[in-house]
């Protein structure tokens, strides 16, 4: 069952990460340069690996990795609201 809701958490920080790299805002053009590595798909890579890591351990039976994902997955939609409703 944690692996179930670690997936579908992570199904959506790729939702949320596709909408905040689609939204054109000005603060992406001002990321670092390794960020733009691979036509830009750095940043996808980094967030499957951290989701892999995560459900490995969780199926080894360390339960706290959903947890300190679910948390990751809340300030990841905070930041994404807060860029795609232009409020930084």
């Amino acid at each position: 069952m944690a692996l179930i809701v670690m997936f579908i958490l992570g199904v959506g920080n790729f939702a949320l990460h596709g909408a905040v790299r689609g939204s054109g805002h000005p603060m992406l053009m001002r990321m670092p340069w390794y960020a733009h590595q691979m036509g830009g798909n750095f940043s996808l890579l980094v967030e499957f690996l951290m989701l892999l890591a995560c459900m490995l351990m969780t199926a080894e039976g360390s339960a706290g990795w959903v947890w300190g994902y679910g948390l990751y997955t809340v300030a990841n939609a905070f930041a994404a609201w807060l860029i795609l409703s232009r409020r930084i």
